[in-house]
């Protein structure tokens, strides 16, 4: 797909992308004034979290756009800085589902927003031992396992049906917010009807956020992996819509509720 884009300076990139919140719709702005969504600055800027991001301001392929301000991403919250609680109260975070296993909760416990909900929702948790050891390592075997394991489907559906009954804002997280955290976030954006190509592209910004290559699989993540996940998805459930409906349980309501509340 070719993505026509204005450049701008990232500072404004960034305001533009904010006016792309709830309050947004299609009339009140002209999309061909964002910069390249891949290549603006999309961070939260938080001190102690790390790859904090929003997952929103992506051009679907239809011409709509994911609206920001309503989800956002990160890495483990165990030394969220109280200014880093204080970004993410002024973003208005009121729901944080975790997708740690019960091991990494206990060594490091999320600091969370004041008043916001945390829900743990394990991924991988009943995975076999061999695919747990690689939870920080990434890896095909792990994000087959996002597929297959027992309890993966309904910690990913969970996220999304937040995700539409939440008034405010969704964070979701793992360890290192590149894993699990980059599975769901594909899942996402592919369901709003983002191509394929950009989907990998944020997957990507994983290694850009984490100052990380491809190459280190602790720090780092690869996009065969995630293409993985997706052959994963197909084998299984014969499609990725498939996979939405017959895995993750999501009628053709639940798919439409999550569409009209994050496209504009």
């Amino acid at each position: 797909m070719v993505r026509r884009s204005i450049r701008v300076p990232v500072a404004l990139a960034a305001g533009l992308a904010v006016a792309f919140g709830p309050a947004m719709s299609v009339a009140s702005a002209e999309p061909t004034a964002v910069a390249d969504p891949i290549t603006f600055d999309r961070s939260l800027n938080l001190q102690g979290v790390q790859n904090g991001r929003d997952a929103g301001g992506y051009r679907t392929a239809d011409g709509r756009w994911v609206r920001t301000g309503l989800v956002y991403r990160t890495g483990q919250l165990n030394n969220a800085t109280p200014a880093d609680l204080a970004v993410l109260t002024d973003h208005q975070v009121s729901v944080v589902d975790d997708l740690r296993t019960v091991y990494e909760r206990t060594i490091a416990k999320d600091r969370v927003p004041a008043g916001a909900v945390e829900n743990w929702n394990d991924v991988i948790g009943q995975a076999p031992p061999q695919t747990l050891v690689t939870t920080l390592t990434g890896g095909d075997d792990l994000y087959r396992a996002f597929i297959t394991a027992p309890g993966a489907n309904q910690a990913f559906a969970s996220v999304l049906r937040d995700i539409i009954d939440t008034d405010g804002a969704v964070l979701f997280h793992c360890t290192a917010g590149k894993d699990r955290t980059g599975w769901t976030s594909a899942v996402l954006l592919t369901i709003l009807g983002v191509d394929r190509d950009t989907v990998t592209q944020d997957y990507l910004l994983s290694n850009q956020y984490r100052n990380a290559s491809p190459n280190d699989p602790f720090n780092g993540v690869s996009a065969a992996w995630l293409d993985a996940a997706f052959d994963q998805a197909n084998q299984t459930y014969g499609s990725f819509d498939n996979y939405v409906r017959d895995g993750l349980q999501l009628s053709a309501s639940d798919v439409a509720a999550l569409q009209a509340k994050m496209l504009a």
